[in-house]
């Protein structure tokens, strides 16, 4: 568990707070490429760290990340004129470039634009997201060139949905791979409704033996399941420092015995104290692309008959009107009732309030991967408040891979998932 202040510490992120300098000391997704394709488009508003932000794509096709509000009177930039290169104040007409320049002033008759600097932040735009950067210009990382940014677009698929609660707690929620089957289990040998099979390797396994390898990324984590027939299931992760998680593909699919070569993940990024955009992302590094049923994310609950696919991104489950829990669904099919497996995480992990008191817990060791996040984190804030650079700001999770398999007990998870956890072609990662 953690104290008061130490919970306090890794749950901020508004203004000042340690933990959004983290935040700031990284890459950050901002928006999705689909939503500013058009050149002069209209602007789309974001909220990162508590900070309003509004991004635009230029004539040129450049991308511009400013401070939402204009400094002459405080309007909201999202409602401007995207035109001539420049984003346009409907208010008195004052024009900023994609670097935060003034570039006119219409209702001033000596104008006085050399004065005036709106902040801007750096962008890069790398697997159909724009991504901005909001700490130091001179400690600017690598850019986020996880592999499936770098895979073709007929190979990857990304989305995302408003959560509300704390970024941490969404992302232990992520983290936990002992709740999967049991939150996520299907209770009908043939129900057609979203859950894991109860006669798959997740639920016939028994309670997982989690081992965690601290990495310079983070870290890589299995949960290691024996089963009746002298095999081991063994599934595994990786952490990126601060908030990304890397593991196999769809929970449902990949149970049966789906395309190993997918792998999906989640980046839980704070919008505010007690808000959360999360990321949700997969793709395949095989020669078989995704699918339309794959990008639709039916069983995951992340697509559009899960959430609003403009605007804030607001799932259409959620607390006011009880995540649509059905409760003959939840007795006859399914462990909840709650229909699709990212929903099922929403609900419990909004259902904590807006931020949980962790002071209160009691872990276990099924928590460990829980428990190294938090020292990861708590050793964060030491090093960037002693002028350091915190895990994950250089380049070593690029070649990072989730794999799962099912093996002899004989043989141990280093010997068979181990070694498919980097890919061959990118640099391998600490042990």
């Amino acid at each position: 568990m953690l104290t008061k202040d130490q919970n306090e510490l890794l749950t901020r992120v508004e203004g000042a707070a340690p933990m959004g300098g983290i935040m700031r000391s990284h890459w950050l997704p901002v928006c999705l490429s689909e939503e500013v394709a058009e050149k002069d488009g209209a602007p789309v508003k974001a909220r990162l760290v508590g900070e309003d932000l509004v991004v635009f794509r230029d004539s040129n096709g450049k991308l511009g990340v400013l401070d939402e509000h204009c400094p002459h009177r405080g309007a909201s930039l999202v409602f401007g004129r995207n035109e001539e290169c420049g984003l346009r104040c409907l208010y008195h007409g004052w024009k900023f470039d994609v670097d935060g320049n003034c570039l006119d002033q219409m209702n001033e008759p000596e104008q006085f634009c050399h004065k005036i600097h709106l902040t801007a932040y750096p962008t890069t735009e790398m697997g159909g997201v724009v991504w901005t950067y909001m700490g130091p210009r001179e400690r600017m990382p690598a850019p986020p060139a996880f592999e499936w940014t770098q895979v073709p677009e007929s190979h990857r698929h990304v989305s995302k949905v408003w959560e509300e609660c704390n970024w941490l707690q969404a992302l232990e929620g992520g983290i936990d791979t002992s709740h999967a089957p049991i939150l996520h289990r299907a209770i009908a040998p043939n129900t057609s409704r979203p859950g894991i099979p109860v006669q798959g390797p997740f639920v016939r396994g028994k309670a997982p033996i989690l081992e965690v390898d601290v990495t310079d990324y983070g870290y890589r984590y299995v949960g290691i399941r024996p089963l009746d027939e002298d095999k081991t299931y063994v599934r595994s992760y990786h952490f990126v420092m601060p908030f990304t998680q890397i593991r196999p593909q769809q929970l449902g699919r990949a149970m049966g015995g789906g395309d190993r070569t997918n792998i999906a993940g989640h980046i839980w990024v704070p919008i505010d104290d007690e808000n959360c955009m999360v990321w949700n992302w997969m793709y395949s590094f095989g020669e078989a692309g995704l699918s339309e049923e794959d990008r639709m994310e039916r069983g995951n609950g992340n697509g559009p008959d899960y959430v609003e696919q403009s605007g804030e991104f607001r799932s259409l489950r959620n607390k006011r009107n009880d995540w649509m829990i059905d409760r003959q669904v939840q007795k006859h099919e399914t462990f909840t009732g709650i229909d699709g497996i990212n929903t099922q995480d929403r609900a419990v992990q909004e259902g904590m309030g807006p931020i949980v008191d962790r002071s209160k817990e009691y872990l276990g060791p099924a928590d460990r991967a829980i428990i190294a996040t938090r020292r990861l984190l708590l050793q964060a804030v030491k090093t960037v408040q002693e002028g350091g650079d915190p895990l994950g700001v250089d380049t070593s999770y690029y070649s990072a891979r989730a794999i799962e398999k099912i093996f002899p007990r004989e043989i141990t998870w280093r010997e068979t998932v181990l070694p498919e956890m980097y890919a061959e072609d990118m640099p391998v990662a600490a042990k």
